[in-house]
């Protein structure tokens, strides 16, 4: 059984870190493209504020569903399989009736509310964000239950169609003439395409082959839509956290600064992504395991993960502090050095947030979803009134600080929740910490000194691996890094 479930764990990181990892590769390629061939700086702006914008009322297309019929398909799978096909089904019901009145209130109701709020920027993607809304939701919808059927691969491989169709088509329309609207319609088709993948791959392969329960549960829906609550108010605050600062940015200052502070959450994205990994795949499995009665086995996997996840991102913010400069000069361009004081800011942010990667997806399978919306929807509430006072004083380099405090006291919450329900061992996390300080202090001394020395993106890189050696070798020889425990969980 160990054996098993340390088996499924290694393939799922490995597969959802080779998608995850092929997405943002694209979507790297897809941000130099826009930022140094296709888009001004105010243009790129101007796709990220209506992207934003566009998140934000993306919420009530989902209201929590997709991660709530996860759940119950996750607990059903074992205990009644017969009432899966029945949560699949009415989840779906569920999220096209979103859809259906959200695009419709976009649609009616758009144009007048950007005009009262004064962002009339909006009204040209009003149309096509109802399409952007509806695709985006359904490719989330069929990841999410791909993941909790622990179709890991299979959600991976709706990520990277998901990456490359995005590319393809921002990059068509955009060089076609069709400028910022068109970027945004290439979005479109790319979740589309997505959806569409992830929807045929749910039915052909899952759905199809489940046999239904004839006497279900008649309170399923009440209970989808009940859990879907606690899990809307924490995507909400995620996504006020993660967008809303986008708008205020716009709102308070201009498109060029959005372009700014757009450049350093996907440098943000980009670095989060192996955590991201991590913690899609290890989600489950400790819900799996506390279901189980194996509380302790549970405990020690979320601190060995904490472990590899502070090990890992203590020095890769601090090198990104060191290499911000050279890093938006040769690869974003000179225009967009003003990002380089958000990006190095933004690092507090890259850290907690990899923490919290390994902890919050874990809470809502623990059970614990309504603890976890409480402290985010505060947090969110709090980083919006952090942004419009520290904005004004700081420009766009308050909006990322705004963020890294608010994100700091969110994070150290959801690890206070999850130790309520696993009992960890703090301690043994702690001791490993310190060795990870002072491997990181060796790494930036090795980093510093060869700073001087880059002069494009060849010598940029050379210094980036010089650091991620000195690295692994301080690891190995600090014993919070086992070479063989790796090979074996990466065999």
């Amino acid at each position: 059984m160990a054996q098993s479930l340390a088996k499924r764990i290694s393939s799922g990181v490995k597969a959802t870190f080779a998608a995850n990892m092929f997405d943002m590769l694209a979507n790297a390629a897809l941000i130099v493209l826009l930022t140094r061939v296709l888009l001004t700086p105010e243009e790129y702006g101007t796709l990220n504020f209506a992207l934003a914008a566009l998140s934000v009322l993306a919420i009530l297309a989902t209201l929590g569903v997709p991660k709530s019929a996860g759940r119950y398909i996750n607990e059903f799978s074992g205990s009644n399989p017969g009432l899966v096909p029945i949560v699949v089904r009415r989840s779906l019901t569920f999220m096209i009736a979103l859809s259906v009145v959200v695009g419709g209130a976009i649609l009616v109701f758009g144009e007048p509310v950007a005009r009262l709020i004064g962002q009339e920027t909006l009204i040209p993607f009003l149309a096509i964000g109802v399409f952007y809304i509806a695709a985006m939701a359904m490719t989330q919808y069929s990841r999410e239950l791909l993941r909790a059927f622990n179709r890991i691969e299979w959600s991976g491989v709706v990520r990277v169609v998901m990456g490359v169709a995005r590319v393809v088509f921002v990059v068509g329309f955009v060089a076609i003439g069709f400028g910022v609207v068109g970027a945004l319609a290439g979005y479109v088709v790319g979740y589309v395409v997505a959806a569409l993948v992830g929807g045929v791959l749910l039915y052909w392969r899952l759905y199809s082959k489940l046999e239904e329960d004839p006497d279900p549960d008649p309170n399923i829906s009440r209970r989808i839509l009940g859990y879907s609550i606690p899990l809307t108010a924490t995507r909400g605050a995620n996504v006020l956290d993660k967008k809303v600062d986008v708008l205020i940015v716009g709102a308070l200052l201009d498109m060029t600064a959005v372009g700014f502070y757009t450049i350093a959450k996907q440098v943000s994205d980009f670095v989060s992504m192996p955590a991201s990994s991590f913690g899609f795949t290890i989600s489950p499995a400790l819900g799996e395991q506390q279901a189980s009665g194996e509380t302790d086995r549970a405990a020690r996997m979320y601190e060995r993960s904490l472990t590899y996840v502070l090990l890992a991102y203590v020095p890769a913010v601090t090198g990104l502090a060191l290499v911000a400069r050279p890093m938006i000069e040769y690869i974003f361009g000179a225009a967009y050095l003003g990002a380089v004081p958000v990006v190095q800011v933004y690092g507090g942010f890259i850290l907690v947030n990899a923490v919290n990667k390994v902890t919050s997806d874990g809470l809502d399978y623990l059970g614990r979803a309504r603890s976890r919306a409480v402290i985010k929807t505060a947090m969110a509430i709090a980083n919006v009134i952090l942004n419009l006072l520290l904005i004004p004083i700081f420009g766009v380099t308050g909006a990322a600080l705004a963020t890294v405090i608010t994100y700091t006291v969110y994070t150290l919450a959801n690890v206070y929740f999850i130790n309520q329900e696993l009992s960890i061992v703090l301690s043994r996390v702690v001791r490993a910490l310190g060795v990870v300080c002072l491997v990181t202090v060796g790494m930036a001394v090795a980093v510093a000194l060869a700073l001087p020395y880059v002069s494009g993106l060849l010598t940029l890189f050379g210094a980036i691996i010089l650091g991620i050696l000195v690295w692994g070798m301080l690891s190995v020889v600090g014993g919070v890094l086992n070479p063989r425990e790796v090979a074996k969980f990466l065999g």
